[in-house]
């Protein structure tokens, strides 16, 4: 079993992240506030809401070199001591919330500006994050508890 440590959302495209305790999740709207839960007409919300482990954040930095902020990755939710199966149709719960593995959270080029390298050291090994859909809806906050659904 793993633990929530970070939570983040951006209003808008490009919009800085907002850091948060606390946010309740919707199956129509990921985490409230973010614009990219929203499911669009006829869309699967593949992409509702992003999720990464601290370990791969930190791996990336140590082999950058570089102590970044992990909400500068610009995913939703920072886990720890659990491994993200790289496996769509995965379910995890963390606190009354439940959402479903999509498809790798792949590093975009925006990255790149962030760090040189950044990319790279994100690409390998789904270490970049996974995509979800809300299964489940929920009130989450940082120190709740994630588990793997079997």
């Amino acid at each position: 079993m793993g633990v929530l440590v970070g939570i983040a959302r951006h209003a808008f495209p490009k919009a800085p992240m907002e850091l948060l305790d606390a946010v309740d999740v919707s199956i129509e709207g990921g985490l409230h506030g973010d614009f990219r839960g929203a499911v669009k007409p006829g869309g699967r919300g593949k992409r509702q809401v992003t999720m990464m482990e601290r370990i791969d954040w930190d791996a990336a930095m140590a082999e950058l070199g570089h102590t970044i902020a992990w909400q500068e990755r610009r995913v939703n939710l920072l886990l720890d001591g659990i491994d993200i199966p790289q496996v769509p149709g995965t379910r995890v719960r963390i606190g009354a919330a439940e959402f479903e593995i999509t498809v790798e959270c792949d590093p975009c080029s925006r990255m790149e500006t962030i760090a040189t390298g950044l990319k790279a050291a994100l690409t390998p090994d789904w270490r970049g994050g996974a995509c979800t859909r809300v299964k489940s809806a929920g009130r989450i906050a940082i120190g709740d508890a994630v588990t793997i659904l079997p």
